[in-house]
Parts: structure tokens; sequence; C-alpha cells
């Protein structure tokens, strides 16, 4: 007989791990408080850059090994997952920045003007040095999480939607919890790192991969979309708000993608949002049982990047499998 479970949350924390014990035969339902996808998520904010190598920069070594495998595992079941790298450049009077990027990453190549220009036409004469990673990829997170939520009813599992599930019963289910910031209730050390996006769009403008740009003020990435449409981010400002991006927030994003190609000033303005992502103190994301539930949760910054090797842990913990990595560590400690 399968086992029972519910995912509480329809973020990409909730529909990987859905996917993942799918995948696995068990019986899954999921309930979402929200009346439609992507409504009340911060993963409907993300950048949706699979850049492990790239994400050293900031983050702990741990980011870059499990997000390793990210790509290979959104390709295997979603749509428009591309692989054409990661561009890092900065202004000529911040080369610097370059360099320093450069000494905290890996698996990259320097760039010069004319190999930036090759790789990016558009970008042609506007910067001298940069910084390639080619093995790295990106992904629109709104179809992304329309595919997992497509794929899970193909398997007859159903997102419910409009349900509160922080009192549900069990009812002899388990109850894997991944309602991101939400979980405060029961997950105290819980904090908010609220995050602050633009959507333009232009005609004058073609990329075909994810751009840093390390400006002075505020490093900025813009990743193309379909149509057209390009998702400009950055901010990462130590709050739990999640009320309209603020003026100066707007500013800085604007005038930083100006920076980067001047055809941004006339690009339209089609959505502007700020969301809290959930972080733990480490900025690292975290499997905790407690109280009879399973929590995952902590993604931060890295959600779509780090959620298929959580998931998959969660799913083999909730059905009592051993990991890959549990068993690597068990045969190191012997």
């Amino acid at each position: 007989m399968s086992k029972r479970i519910t995912v509480i949350g329809a973020g990409v924390a909730g529909l990987t791990s859905a996917l993942a014990l799918a995948e696995r035969r068990a019986e899954v339902e999921i309930l979402e408080r929200s009346e439609r996808l992507g409504e009340d998520c911060c993963s409907w904010c993300a950048g949706g850059m699979l850049a492990p190598w790239c994400e050293a920069e900031s983050a702990e070594r741990e980011v870059v090994d499990l997000g390793r495998g990210a790509i290979a595992w959104w390709e295997k079941r979603v749509s428009g997952v591309e692989r054409n790298g990661t561009l890092v450049v900065a202004a000529p009077r911040d080369t610097s920045e370059i360099d320093r990027f450069a000494a905290r990453t890996d698996n990259h190549e320097r760039v010069d003007e004319a190999r930036i220009a090759a790789i990016e036409p558009d970008l042609a004469g506007r910067f001298r040095k940069g910084l390639f990673f080619p093995e790295e990829g990106h992904l629109d997170p709104r179809r992304a999480l329309h595919d997992l939520a497509e794929r899970l009813a193909a398997r007859g599992v159903a997102v419910r939607f409009g349900v509160d599930a922080r009192q549900i019963a069990a009812d002899g289910r388990a109850i894997l919890d991944c309602r991101g910031l939400s979980a405060r209730d029961a997950l105290p050390d819980l904090r908010g790192v609220r995050g602050e996006m633009l959507i333009l769009r232009t005609d004058e403008v073609r990329l075909s991969r994810p751009v840093r740009f390390l400006h002075p003020r505020i490093p900025l990435y813009v990743t193309p979309r379909a149509n057209g449409h390009f998702m400009i981010g950055a901010t990462a400002i130590e709050s739990a708000s999640r009320g309209p991006v603020t003026a100066r927030s707007a500013i800085e994003l604007l005038s930083a993608a100006y920076a980067l190609h001047p055809a941004f000033g006339e690009a339209e303005i089609v959505e502007m949002r700020a969301d809290a992502r959930p972080a733990f103190p480490d900025n690292l994301p975290r499997l905790v049982v407690k109280d009879g539930r399973t929590y995952l949760n902590g993604l931060y910054r890295h959600g779509f990047l780090l959620a298929p090797i959580f998931a998959e842990r969660a799913a083999a913990a909730l059905l009592e499998e051993r990991s890959a990595d549990e068993s690597h560590r068990q045969r190191r400690r012997a």
C-alpha cells in the first residue's frame, strides 16, 4: 500500500517535493491557501537562474555542490530550460569587480570585449572584461510552476486551492510543510529577506542568457524571458515586508538596467513586485521534523537551484529511503 502524504504549499518547494513523492508512487495531495498558482508565492518573483558557480560569490560552497544537478532535474520535468551559461560584466571603471568575482568563484572563463560581443551581440562595445560561466542555465519560474502542476495532475495529484492547512488533522497522512515564511509559527528562527523585481518588455534588446552586471551601488541581474520580456532583480533586504516595490529600489534597478544597455530606458514596465524569501540564520535550507510534521524550508534566494535536491531528500525521508548522500556519509564514517 502506498504511503499517503499531504504537502502544504504550492510554491517551488511544495511542487517539487510533491512530484518527487509521486514519482516514488506515494499517494499525494497538495493544499494551498491561495486561490490560484503563484498568487501568494515568492517563487513567482524568482529569477529562475540555475547558476551554482555564480552563487559562490556570496553563498556557502555547499550551495554550489547541492545545486550542480538542478539543470538536469528541471530539464527532465519541465519545458523551456536553457543551458546557455551566465555572463558577468562590469562597467570599464569597475573592472576590479570582475577580479573580485572571479576570485570567489570557479568554473568560468575570462572574456574580453570581442568575446563578450560574440556571446551577446547586443552588448558589443559596451564592456571590456567579463566572466563566462558556460555550464549554467536558467528557466522561467512561472512556466516551470505551471509545468510541475500539469505533470502532477497527469499523475492524479491536484492542488486544492483556498485551503488554510495550519490546523489540518493528519488523518493518518504524513505531512510535509512547505509554507515558506508562513511557517514561522513553527520555525521561529526563520527570517524574511525581501527581494524586489521588475519585468520589462522591449524589442530593442536581445539576450540569450542571464547577465549579471556588477554595478557599484546595486549588483543587477537581467534574465531573458519570452516575447521580449526581461526580469530585472537584485535586491536582498533584511525585512519580512511584502509591500510594494519602493521608489528607491525601482530607480536603482532601472538605472542599473539602463547602464547595462540604454535601450532599457525606453522599455515598458510590465510588472513591479516584491516578496520575502524564507531564510534560516545560515542561509541554507533545512529539513526539520517537529511535532509530527516534516518541514522543508529556508530556500532563501536559491529556490529553483536547491529545491530539486531537497525535494528528493524530503521524499526519501518521508518514505524511509536512504538517500545517496546519506549512504556516502555512512560509508565515510565506517
